[in-house]
C-alpha cells in the first residue's frame, strides 16, 4: 500500500509547531492547490548558519577472506564534505485603499485573492530552484538538482540519469527523489522559520508613476531554501526526453521509467510498515509526460501486463501513483532542456 504518512516533519507540521499570527491556513491551502513539490519536502535548519555542511559518502571499505595465522588487510571507506547554501526569494502585495474601501466587509477576502498569486510564484520558483537553479551561475540562488546530476558518467551522480536520447533543446525530465534526512532535503538558515512568511506591512504611503502620492495595504512574502543532496544514489532522473518525438508516439516513456527506478537506491524502502524515515520517493514530472503515460497505460492492449499507472485514494486525496511511488504533476519542470551528455 502507498504510504504518503507525514511521520517526517512536512511544512505543514512545521507550521502548527510555531507561533504565526494570520494568513497561516491560507499559505497551507494555496500551497496544496500549486503544482509544487514543497508540500512533499523534509525541511531541516542549516547546521552553519545560512549554510549546510554535510559528508557524502563516496566509496565503501574493502572486505578481504582470511584464513588461520594471517592478519586482516586494513581498509577504510571515503567521504566528501559538501557545503550547500541557501538563499531568499521575495514578492510584495500592494492594494489601494481606496479599493479596500470599496469592498467594505469583503476587503480582506480581496487582499487575499490578490495574495494568491504571488504565494503561487513563489511556490512556482521554489520548485525552480530545486530542479534547476545553480548558486555557481547565480550567487543568490542554492544549488538544486540539474546541477549535480547534469553529465552522464559510468559512477558518481553521472550514473543515475537515464539517457532517454533526445537531442536538441526540446527536451524534458522526469525525476524520482527520495525526500529524507539521509537522501534528499530542504534546508533553511538556523535561527529563521521554515516555509514561506507572510508580514502585513499595513498602511503604506507610495507614489504613483507622475510621483504622485496615495496609501495601500502592503503585506511581503519572503522564503528562504536551499536544497542538500546527501546521498546521490536516492535520485535518478529520465533525461533527454525529446518533446516532439513523445507528442508523436515515439518514445516508450515506460521503458525509460523501469530503467529510472531500478537506479534508484533503496527503491523500496518505506513500502512495508511505512519506514519513512528511511525517507519517501516521488516522482516528479510536468503535465505533458504525465499525460503520455496515462494515455500509454490506458490504450494498452488487454494482453499488456507491463506496470501501468494506478490511482487511489490516500488520507482523503486522490494520489496516480507508479510501482507504489506518487506522481506529482509541477509546472516547473519545462519542455526546452537542452540535450545533457
Amino acid at each position: 500500500m502507498t504510504v504518503l504518512a507525514q511521520t517526517l516533519l512536512s511544512l505543514a507540521d512545521v507550521y502548527k509547531r510555531e507561533d504565526g499570527s494570520g494568513g497561516i491556513a491560507d499559505i497551507i491551502e494555496i500551497m496544496n492547490q500549486a503544482n509544487t513539490p514543497a508540500k512533499d519536502v523534509l525541511w531541516l535548519p542549516a547546521n552553519k548558519g545560512t549554510t549546510h555542511m554535510t559528508t557524502i559518502r563516496t566509496g565503501l571499505p574493502a572486505a578481504s577472506w582470511g584464513e588461520l595465522y594471517s592478519g586482516v588487510a586494513q581498509s577504510k571507506s571515503t567521504t566528501q564534505q559538501v557545503e550547500d547554501v541557501t538563499g531568499f526569494v521575495e514578492t510584495s502585495c500592494s492594494v489601494d485603499e481606496r479599493l479596500l474601501e470599496l469592498y467594505g466587509d469583503d476587503g480582506a477576502a480581496l487582499r487575499r485573492s490578490e495574495a494568491m498569486p504571488h504565494i503561487e510564484t513563489m511556490m512556482q520558483e521554489c520548485a525552480t530552484s530545486l530542479f534547476y537553479h545553480s548558486h555557481a551561475t547565480d550567487a543568490k540562488k542554492p544549488t538544486g538538482l540539474s546541477a549535480r546530476m547534469g553529465e552522464l558518467a559510468n559512477s558518481g551522480a553521472g550514473n543515475q540519469i537515464v539517457d532517454a536520447g533526445g537531442t536538441g533543446s526540446d527536451n524534458m525530465s522526469i525525476w524520482f527523489v527520495t525526500w529524507g534526512a539521509d537522501a534528499v532535503h530542504g534546508i533553511y538558515p538556523k535561527n529563521t522559520k521554515a516555509g514561506l512568511q507572510q508580514t502585513d506591512r499595513g498602511s503604506q504611503r507610495v507614489l504613483d508613476a507622475s510621483g504622485n502620492p496615495y496609501y495601500v495595504k502592503e503585506e511581503d512574502f519572503k522564503w528562504h531554501i536551499g536544497w542538500c543532496l546527501r546521498d546521490y544514489r536516492r535520485v535518478s532522473r529520465i533525461a533527454n526526453i525529446d518533446v516532439s518525438e513523445l507528442a508523436a508516439g515515439n518514445v516508450d516513456l515506460y521503458k525509460w521509467m523501469r530503467k529510472a527506478y531500478y537506479k534508484l537506491h533503496g527503491r523500496r524502502v518505506g513500502k512495508v510498515d511505512n519506514q519513512a524515515g528511511m525517507g519517501r520517493t516521488m516522482i516528479y514530472c510536468n503535465r505533458d509526460a504525465l499525460e503520455v503515460l496515462d494515455a500509454l497505460g490506458t490504450n494498452s492492449g488487454a494482453s499488456d501486463n507491463f506496470a501501468r499507472l494506478r490511482t487511489t485514494e490516500i488520507q482523503g486525496e486522490e494520489i496516480t501513483t507508479y510501482r507504489g511511488m506518487p506522481l506529482r504533476e509541477t509546472d516547473a519542470l519545462v519542455n526546452t532542456e537542452a540535450r545533457i551528455v
